[in-house]
């Protein structure tokens, strides 16, 4: 594999943070959930110890677990932030309830410095990524393709024997469905899949397993 992917589990939604680095360095930091100083350091040993530049910073959707570490993560490396724009109003109300979850300490995130749309290429080094527009779980929910490593950074649509919750504010069942069958099912069988939460899958065990496909 000439794409590094390196996944950290972050704050008390156990949250996993992926990096993604190619051979010559670069690299792009996709959901930052550090919040804890410790949890910060730990990133920043990781990318320092494996001499990656950070060249960019973006969310699969902006729900607080995948965002906490959205404002450090900027400053740090002074990358730009990504996000599909239909997630900005999710990214926005972070700072209104991280309190509630005992993020008092919660900086909110940066203002986007670009919209990610459907179908969009982005590139860090010899990283390709390809935007896939995946709605249903939050309203601008994307995953990102590299598909010449056979990977996919898929947020929370879907999980291995389970998919992402649909009853938090712009969540829609129905749709997250459609997203799962006619975007994620569409990807090689043998795709791996890095998830927001828990363990990664395939496509292939998703499609024979994921009991989504029972109702």
């Amino acid at each position: 594999m000439h794409v590094q992917v390196h996944s950290f589990t972050f704050n008390g939604f156990q949250e996993n943070t992926v990096v993604l680095s190619d051979e010559q360095g670069h690299a792009v930091i996709i959901d930052p959930g550090c919040y804890e100083a410790h949890e910060r350091q730990e990133l920043l040993h990781y990318i320092d110890s494996s001499n990656l530049r950070v060249e960019g910073l973006l969310n699969t959707h902006c729900h607080i677990d995948h965002v906490l570490g959205n404002h450090f993560i900027s400053e740090t490396y002074q990358v730009p932030l990504g996000i599909h724009s239909l997630d900005l109003d999710t990214l926005n109300r972070v700072a209104d309830y991280a309190h509630v979850y005992g993020f008092e300490g919660y900086v909110p995130s940066p203002a986007p410095s670009y919209w990610l749309e459907h179908k969009q290429k982005i590139q860090f080094g010899s990283i390709e990524l390809t935007v896939l527009f995946t709605p249903g779980h939050a309203p601008g929910h994307v995953v990102f393709y590299v598909e010449k490593e056979g990977i996919v950074i898929n947020g929370d649509v879907l999980f291995r024997g389970s998919f992402g919750r649909t009853d938090l504010p712009g969540g829609d069942l129905e749709i997250l469905k459609r997203s799962i069958h006619e975007v994620m099912f569409q990807l090689p069988n043998d795709t791996l899949v890095y998830c927001g939460h828990g363990p990664t899958t395939t496509i292939g065990v998703e499609k024979e397993t994921n009991y989504i496909l029972q109702f």
